[in-house]
């Protein structure tokens, strides 16, 4: 009996499949861990034995340790388990480097990760881009493991993710107006656009005098659009007073007394010279005109 319950165990271990295989980490991801904990020794490092209370002592001391070859040992040697193969190997290929930033470079690039892992290493691209050759994502795209807006990884500013794609939030839908009264609202890919309204209009929706929602005053909704109201030619005379002449400009108009006439409070009143000079109209001139 134990020995059939032996074979039927035994058989079950060879119908089982075989263990996944933990994934092995890519280069970039073993070069991030080694900066992360490079970041992780400087902040364990920054005050390490100070707080005695000899201030003036310590700030002088501190500024000596702070880029020290010291500093620099114990943070390396916190760098790596003694049982990581790889990261331990990672670490003595690229020694030299790490000493030659944290004795030179550090102020000129003060991201380890970008210096070290992208633009050193070329292990790891920068956050917008993908691929061995770090491509550029798709507009749409914060991070991407692809060229589409269905490979985003997060989605940009703007932008938010419909299903499995990162698609153009449209901010001139949105309940409350992002522009202005007297502005009209353009949405572009990843944000928006405010835009004066025309000047004929009382707040609009679009470009020009069609799209006005009100006209200001002296026009009025002519076939769709804010236009002119042309004062003068209104049954109702714009010019109260009499012989004056009504001339229109854009929303409004003008009242004119005419050529040889004066302004009263009520009329134009044709001048006394005007007055001889129709009566008389071909005088000859006299020898002083001469």
């Amino acid at each position: 009996m134990h020995l059939l319950l032996a074979a039927g165990f035994g058989l079950l271990l060879l119908l089982l499949p075989p263990p996944a295989a933990s994934k092995k980490p890519t280069q970039c991801q073993r070069c991030r861990t080694l900066v992360d904990k490079f970041n992780q020794g400087m902040a364990n490092t920054a005050r390490k034995n100070f707080g005695g209370g000899n201030t003036a002592w310590e700030e002088k001391t501190l500024s000596k340790y702070e880029f020290s070859e010291i500093r620099l040992l114990e943070i390396m040697e916190g760098l790596c388990d003694s049982s990581d193969f790889e990261c331990n190997q990672l670490l003595e290929q690229q020694e030299e480097q790490l000493e030659a930033w944290w004795q030179s470079l550090k102020k000129d690039y003060p991201n380890l990760f970008e210096w070290f892992c992208v633009r050193t290493l070329k292990a790891c691209c920068l956050p917008g881009t993908y691929g061995p050759d770090c491509k550029a994502c798709d507009e749409s795209c914060k991070t991407c493991s692809g060229p589409s807006n269905k490979d985003c990884v997060q989605c940009e500013v703007g932008w938010a993710r419909v299903e499995d794609a990162c698609v153009d939030v449209d901010e001139c839908a949105a309940e409350t107006p992002p522009c202005s009264e007297a502005q009209y609202c353009e949405n572009v890919n990843g944000s928006y656009i405010c835009e004066e309204c025309d000047s004929t209009c009382v707040g609009c929706t679009g470009k020009g005098p069609a799209n006005c929602k009100e006209c200001i005053a002296g026009y009025t909704k002519q076939s769709g659009q804010c236009a002119d109201i042309d004062e003068c030619s209104l049954e109702e005379k714009a010019c109260k007073r009499r012989n004056e002449n009504c001339y229109n400009v854009p929303g409004s108009f003008v009242c004119v007394c005419p050529d040889g006439f004066e302004e009263t409070e009520d009329a134009c009143v044709q001048t006394a010279q005007s007055e001889v000079t129709e009566e008389n109209p071909t005088q000859p001139l006299s020898h002083e005109d001469l």
